[in-house]
């Protein structure tokens, strides 16, 4: 049964990380402007941030789905921090990368971005709560520790392979940083927009 759980923890945050977020999105560009091994120390560091995330998420799942205004939160947090991060990139695009970075720079960047991650709250509420309810796994104490160890598992294969295939695709078309740094942008301010556009329509146009 241990087993099993970390298992579920591991399958069920892998499938979380892959649509494209700020998060993953945000290790490609880290991938292609600092390399490969200061991605691995942006997703370790936010692993084990992810573990404590999840571990408090699935403790407070079933409160925080019965939250109608939760959801807006979220959204309206997500707009702000994808307008952010689309500003920032976009006003670097131009940039060249540089030489060196500091060692711990990538480490407390991922650590930043894990306790700044709202798109996992309502994949966990949803995902959360069906686990527990179909008693997929337990809601124990020991249990919920092993599902998140599996959860932070999931995260960083998923991140990894995100990075090695970031690099892949750099060196096989030769991308340059500008280019991929721009993409990026606009993928971030499509995200933001998108946001805006789900509130307004819930907001005026759903009954």
């Amino acid at each position: 049964m241990i087993f099993l759980t970390f298992f579920i923890g591991i399958i069920a945050n892998f499938i979380g990380y892959i649509p494209p977020g700020n998060i993953n999105l945000t290790l490609v560009q880290i991938t292609i402007n600092r390399g490969i091994k200061e991605a691995v120390r942006f997703i370790t560091a936010f692993s084990a941030v992810e573990f404590f995330f999840t571990y408090f998420i699935m403790h407070a799942a079933r409160w925080l789905s019965g939250q109608l205004q939760l959801n807006t939160v979220i959204d309206w947090i997500m707009v702000v921090l994808f307008g952010v991060m689309g500003y920032i990139t976009w006003i670097h695009r131009n940039k060249p990368p540089k030489a060196n970075y500091s060692e711990h720079a990538s480490i407390k960047y991922g650590i930043l971005l894990g306790f700044l991650n709202p798109m996992q709250v309502p994949f966990w509420m949803v995902t959360g709560t069906y686990l527990i309810t179909h008693e997929w796994i337990l809601d124990g104490r020991v249990a919920l520790v092993i599902f998140s160890l599996g959860s932070a598992a999931g995260a960083f294969l998923c991140l990894f392979i995100y990075a090695k295939f970031a690099k892949y695709i750099q060196e096989r078309f030769a991308l340059s940083t500008r280019l991929i740094n721009t993409s990026i942008a606009i993928l971030f301010f499509a995200f933001a927009m998108y946001h805006i556009v789900k509130q307004v329509y819930l907001s005026f146009f759903k009954h």
